[in-house]
């Protein structure tokens, strides 16, 4: 298979399986940090009117799944990829960049979190990603 082809796969492979820790996370965070009263994340309007009500515990999860997600998709990517190994854990890394970029858009939140958020849980997580599935292959 070309080279390329086999790299873009596993870009998009690495993405999928980052999805899925993000979600997995995501969804479990108010099972072990309780939504404050009132506070509904079944839409995305409800979502962004509760931000007022969430306490800095209830950001850990959102972060956990962001980094992870990003951490185990850039991993997963490059143990795929067929060469330029960091540049596609790094195509993961700013893939997720981009959806949470777009989160803070939409959704809003505190600036603290926002900054915390985008800048550790997407390009460094991806550049670790890279570097851990690099480590494991030498």
């Amino acid at each position: 298979m070309n080279a390329f082809i086999r790299n873009l796969l596993a870009g998009i492979g690495g993405v999928v399986v980052g999805s899925i820790v993000n979600m997995a996370l995501v969804n479990v965070g108010p099972s072990v940090v309780p939504l404050p009263e009132g506070a509904s994340v079944s839409s995305m309007e409800g979502l962004r009117e509760s931000m007022s009500l969430f306490t800095p515990a209830n950001f850990i999860f959102p972060f956990l799944g962001h980094a992870l997600g990003t951490l185990v998709g850039a991993f997963a990517a490059v143990k795929l990829a067929a060469s330029d190994h960091m540049k596609v854990a790094l195509g993961v890394g700013v893939f997720f960049l981009i959806g949470g970029a777009m989160m803070v858009k939409m959704i809003g939140g505190p600036m603290w979190y926002n900054m915390v958020d985008l800048l550790l849980a997407y390009l460094p997580m991806g550049f670790l990603g890279g570097a851990l599935a690099r480590r494991k292959a030498s």
